[in-house]
């Protein structure tokens, strides 16, 4: 019993220390009480996209949604992250999950509503911060993070997500 209890031990330990640093990080699922950690997206490409329903960038969520769609089979992840650090976000979030999926069928991973900057930032995006050397100066603001689990690259919101700068870097990754 003692030998299989360690082995279990090892084996979980040996699975976390698996995961990239800045993917081990634990995140709600929007409109939910469910919690998920990032580590469930290693090996693939991630775009982390800090969005917002009421933004001049908001019509983004439909190329956003358009690349996901385009690319989701080759491995790439596409993770919505809202925040009202812009105040350009509803305040409850069902009235974020249904703007998302009515407005713009979003069916990409979205998450609970998040401070994005600042030293109340949530821990995740105080690890991209600090891996990309760039905070968000307004929402979209793109990640985009390597199979390894590695910041590639901050793009800033001007940069739509189908432009062949973002599209590039993605099947170059890809």
């Amino acid at each position: 019993m003692k030998l299989t209890m360690l082995l279990l031990i090892a084996i979980t330990s040996m699975a976390s220390s698996a995961c990239s640093n800045l993917l081990d990080s634990e995140l709600k699922v929007l409109d939910s009480s469910k919690k998920m950690n990032m580590c469930t997206y290693e090996g693939s490409v991630i775009l982390v996209v800090n969005v917002a329903s009421k933004c001049g960038y908001t019509y983004q969520y439909e190329t956003l949604q358009g690349l996901y769609d385009k690319y989701k089979d080759d491995g790439l992840v596409v993770v919505g992250i809202p925040s009202r650090d812009f105040r350009q976000e509803y305040s409850e979030e069902a009235s974020v999950a249904e703007f998302c999926s009515t407005e713009y069928g979003v069916d990409f991973p979205m998450f609970a509503t998040t401070k994005v900057r600042g030293s109340k930032a949530h821990p995740f995006y105080k690890k991209l911060a600090a891996e990309s050397g760039m905070v968000p100066n307004w929402n979209f603001n793109k990640y985009l993070i390597d199979r390894s689990g590695k910041v590639y690259k901050g793009y800033r919101a001007k940069v739509k997500p189908d432009s062949e700068l973002l599209t590039s870097a993605i099947e170059k990754l890809l």
